[in-house]
């Protein structure tokens, strides 16, 4: 692994990121609410950071070798995104005026369901399986497995800033017009709703 391979690899994985979808969406919301960006967008760090650690042990790849298993995987992230994206939509979130108002529980929801987001989110570890191993070399002095987990945690870092700035901005714009914010709640829970009945529905087509 050089650094042409790790530009490379940085440049693939900065596109992915870049792709508004449902971390987008959770990111937006988490914004909005103020005071839970960063357990929203640790929560979905966590995600990426376990799908790294699965490729780099070649655990994913036997899961992602059993047709059955990633089918009921695939369904129960459709599924979570669904009753994400419900929750959202009848609940959406609106600006507070003091952060303070964010008790820690709250917080702690806000982690556990980011992590939902991107670790049930089964594209997230098929785009590491496919393009992990390709970027590393076993003639390299690094043995495979710590090469996966650098280029990983590239990866996690990539999603970090373009999360943290998805919220902050979606904070900055919409603190101050909370119907505006309302609005752009349940269009961000419609995309989440819309992304997990379409991982089912593929599914349910193959």
């Amino acid at each position: 692994m050089d650094g042409a391979d790790v530009l490379s690899f940085w440049a693939i994985s900065i596109v992915f990121v870049l792709a508004p979808g449902a971390d987008w969406a959770y990111a937006i919301s988490a914004g909005i609410r103020g005071g839970v960006i960063v357990p929203a967008v640790s929560g979905m760090l966590s995600g990426h950071l376990a799908a790294t650690l699965l490729v780099a042990a070649g655990v994913w790849a036997l899961v992602a070798g059993a047709p059955g298993t990633l089918t009921a995987l695939t369904i129960a992230g459709g599924a979570y995104l669904l009753w994400l994206g419900y929750l959202t939509f009848t609940h959406p979130a609106t600006p507070r005026e003091s952060t303070d108002a964010v008790v820690g529980t709250s917080r702690s929801r806000w982690l556990w369901k980011g992590l939902g987001v991107s670790g049930l989110n089964p594209k997230v570890f098929l785009l590491l399986v496919a393009l992990l191993p390709q970027f590393t070399s076993r003639t390299a002095p690094w043995p495979v497995w710590t090469q996966i987990s650098v280029l990983g945690l590239i990866h996690v870092a990539t999603c970090a800033v373009v999360y943290v700035a998805v919220a902050a901005t979606a904070r900055r714009v919409l603190s101050t017009h909370p119907a505006a914010a309302k609005t752009v709640s349940r269009v961000s829970a419609v995309v989440m709703a819309g992304l997990g009945a379409t991982l089912i529905v593929e599914q349910a087509l193959t």
